[in-house]
């Protein structure tokens, strides 16, 4: 048993966009979920800190997240693969309060209709004034998981969406490429979304010795995406995820649309 979890490569933090990107995008590209074919890739661009024109190209294949950023970008003057732009929408910042969701109209159905196939209706019934468009906002409000555990459909839905979103947890242990992570994990009580009480899990911390985050230590707090470590969360980061995270989760659990559109 080991106490840290090395990458393969020097690792910037996450402070490039597209690495910060390739981060949080490689877990569900590496279950077929969403973007280009080609996850083995985006892992190795991720373990080595490397960044070029085919890190861009393949980030720019996330059909789902690519017109997020560029939205968030329009709104703030910055490139889609900025890391404040990226970070805005893995983990969420104040960088969102600058999109102005009901002034978004033309922007939003010109972007987002030919790429969102049948999720578009849902996208547009999910916003709200107060709303951000972080993966929250898509995790929760245009996904249909929400409405269907409204339906009464529980376990499979609740999976996802705990999975999906971008979660937050503290290292206790690591052991070769894996780790345990305390966290909470979502809980639905027939009518509302909640955080449950903390629970450890296994997650992957590394594939092969290529991992997608920094060296992780016992005791760190750390950021998950569909059972990977992702990035190790300073405070600021910590804070911006879990204030996005409620927000969204507050917004879902008041106006129930996705319980509408199900």
């Amino acid at each position: 048993m080991t106490s840290t979890l090395h990458c393969s490569g020097p690792l910037a933090d996450g402070e490039d966009g597209a690495l910060l990107f390739a981060r949080f995008a490689y877990p569900p590209n590496e279950l077929g979920y969403c973007g280009p074919d080609d996850d083995g890739s985006l892992l190795e661009y991720a373990a080595s800190g490397a960044t070029d024109g085919g890190l861009r190209q393949l980030c720019r294949g996330f059909e789902g997240a690519w017109p997020y950023l560029e939205v968030i970008a329009g709104a703030s003057g910055l490139d889609p693969l900025d890391r404040r732009v990226v970070e805005a929408y893995w983990l969420g910042s104040p960088l969102l309060d600058q999109v102005a969701m009901h002034d978004l109209g033309g922007s939003v159905e010109d972007r987002f209709r030919g790429r969102a196939g049948a999720d578009w209706n849902r996208l547009v019934a999910a916003i709200d004034p107060r709303a951000r468009l972080s993966h929250a906002f898509h995790v929760f409000a245009v996904y249909p998981w929400v409405g269907l555990l409204r339906g009464g459909t529980v376990e499979q839905p609740l999976h996802v969406l705990d999975r999906c979103r971008i979660r937050w947890g503290v290292v206790e242990r690591v052991d070769g490429d894996m780790a345990v992570v305390r966290c909470r994990p979502l809980a639905w009580n027939g009518m509302r979304l909640t955080l449950g009480r903390p629970t450890s899990e296994e997650v992957v911390g590394a594939r092969g010795g290529l991992a997608l985050a920094g060296p992780v230590r016992e005791g760190d707090v750390v950021a998950l995406h569909w059972g990977w470590i992702c990035l190790t969360l300073d405070a600021r980061r910590l804070s911006h995820l879990k204030h996005y995270h409620q927000l969204q989760l507050d917004l879902v659990n008041q106006t129930g649309v996705a319980a509408r559109l199900s």
